[in-house]
């Protein structure tokens, strides 16, 4: 007996994404929406005059949901008709006999298809927003417990100028922000939209056909069509509040399109995807970086294990498929471009094949990685003794600007005190990369008397206060809590109120 151990089941399923996210793109909800899609285009109809009863609305919608048995039947259907849209609505039919002869009245393919998929990046890209909310927030949390620990900066992956880890960190949440709508009506009024129904080629020649030429008629059965759909998504609230919408063809549709919708959309949508992920892969390549050094550690299991040849191993393995996963989002968005530049005249099949890879896929590894930064952010572990040793050991060089102004001010020749300063460090330089020992600039300074002046400002207390060189650190973070995080967290509390947890356990 074959079972799933014995043929290849995506990881992106079983050990990456999150049980919603598998759900929304799962079969059951595709086909289930286009069940949901038959309906709405039939009842337009019927209400714009075509000669479809009650009962078969009805029983349409007493069958709404797909069930395992008619999955089934489906697939039969379309190993005998190679077409997958008149499978299920021969299989709907046979659970529908009633409504069989209007299931499907006057659609294309994609009338159905193209819809359902918008309403499903809809509910996709919904979830996606709340978990990239959730992990800006878990990285500001974050900030905010350590917005008063320096550390040194790094420009080139060289030692700069001090900052605080908690800046650091709200950098990253601030990256993650700049990619989150800050609430849900931002992003319906910029990308979501709707197909709407235009037939074979877009034409509507069907439709019209169906009205007996009429425009009007046409054009409030879309509307209707197209109303009871943003209904089912809570995009519009109700058919009342639906229906006083002045202009719905305008807000919620694509203005003109060949059979299906701009395959362009796609590839913006993948690309908002990608570049979410090219920020979660600089966070967690910081933190793997940070961990090197022995300054940062993602959160670890009691009983986790790091390496199987080497127990003493504390791996950044989350971090690690963070980056994996982002990897995988960032490369498919090449797929969208190549689809939409390739979409010959009303429209080719060769995109069908890709987009039920792509998209959701996208989505799934994406949702994963999020999931993981969120858990990463929120049990974040901050070695204090190692940032403070490893900002100690570079301090003496970072100072001396500081201590040069104190000497100046004091008395002293600028370009002489420059050019000591200078002698003095390359040669405590050199005993710390040659010797491999410590940086013992200041005692250098110490003992030379041309900086006798601010000998006295050459402790830990002072001129060696690191504090002194984080300049606005602590107030910039502080600031972004209260002007970008406090109205992010309060946008976002009920979509994070429903959110599943985050650890999968893989």
């Amino acid at each position: 007996m074959t079972t799933q151990n014995d043929t290849y089941t995506s990881p992106l399923a079983t050990r990456n994404a999150s049980p919603e996210m598998c759900t929304i793109w799962s079969p059951r909800h595709k086909f289930t929406t286009w069940r949901k899609i038959w309906l709405a285009v039939a009842t337009a109809q019927k209400q714009c005059g075509l000669d479809i009863s009650d009962e078969q609305l009805a029983e349409m919608r007493a069958n709404i949901e797909v069930t395992d048995d008619d999955l089934e039947l489906a697939a039969k259907y379309e190993r005998e008709l190679r077409h997958d849209v008149m499978a299920h609505v021969h299989a709907w039919g046979d659970k529908c006999p009633n409504a069989r002869p209007i299931i499907h009245l006057g659609c294309t393919s994609q009338d159905v298809v193209c819809n359902a998929d918008l309403m499903i990046q809809f509910q996709a890209i919904k979830l996606t927003n709340a978990k990239i909310a959730r992990a800006t927030l878990s990285l500001a949390d974050s900030a905010v417990r350590t917005k008063r620990i320096p550390t040194l900066g790094f420009t080139h992956y060289q030692t700069a100028q001090p900052t605080t880890v908690g800046r650091r960190i709200a950098g990253w949440a601030n990256d993650l922000y700049l990619n989150t709508p800050s609430n849900r009506d931002e992003y319906l009024g910029t990308m979501f939209r709707l197909r709407g129904f235009g037939g074979a080629t877009g034409t509507q020649a069907s439709f019209y056909n169906l009205f007996e030429n009429n425009s009007d008629r046409v054009d409030r059965f879309e509307i209707r069509a197209v109303t009871s759909l943003l209904v089912e998504l809570g995009v519009l609230e109700d058919q009342e509040a639906a229906q006083a919408v002045a202009d719905i063809r305008k807000t919620w549709m694509f203005s003109l399109m060949g059979q299906t919708y701009p395959r362009s959309h796609d590839a913006a949508l993948l690309a908002s995807l990608a570049t979410v992920a090219s920020v979660l892969h600089k966070t967690a390549t910081d933190i793997r970086l940070l961990s090197n050094r022995k300054e940062l550690d993602e959160p670890f299991g009691k009983n986790q294990i790091g390496s199987s040849a080497m127990p003493y191993k504390r791996n950044p393995m989350k971090c690690e498929r963070i980056c994996g996963l982002s990897r995988f989002v960032m490369n498919l968005v090449g797929n969208a471009y190549d689809t939409a530049a390739t979409q010959w005249l009303e429209r080719t099949l060769d995109d069908s094949s890709n987009r039920r890879l792509s998209l959701p896929e996208s989505f799934l590894a994406l949702d994963g990685a999020l999931d993981l930064m969120h858990q990463v952010a929120s049990g974040l572990v901050v070695n204090e003794a190692m940032v403070r040793k490893n900002l100690m050991d570079e301090l003496p060089f970072l100072a001396t600007e500081n201590i040069l102004m104190e000497a100046v001010k004091a008395g002293g020749d600028r370009q002489d005190l420059h050019e000591k300063i200078r002698v003095h460090a390359q040669a405590a330089g050199h005993r710390v990369k040659q010797e491999g020992l410590d940086n013992d600039l200041i005692e250098r300074l110490k003992s030379d008397e041309s900086f006798a002046t601010v000998h006295h400002l050459l402790t830990p207390e002072a001129l060696l206060d690191p504090m002194q060189y984080v300049g606005r650190s602590v107030e910039q973070t502080e600031r972004f809590i209260a002007d970008v995080v406090a109205p992010l967290r309060e946008n976002y509390a009920r979509d994070l109120a429903s959110l599943g947890s985050s650890d999968r356990g893989v």
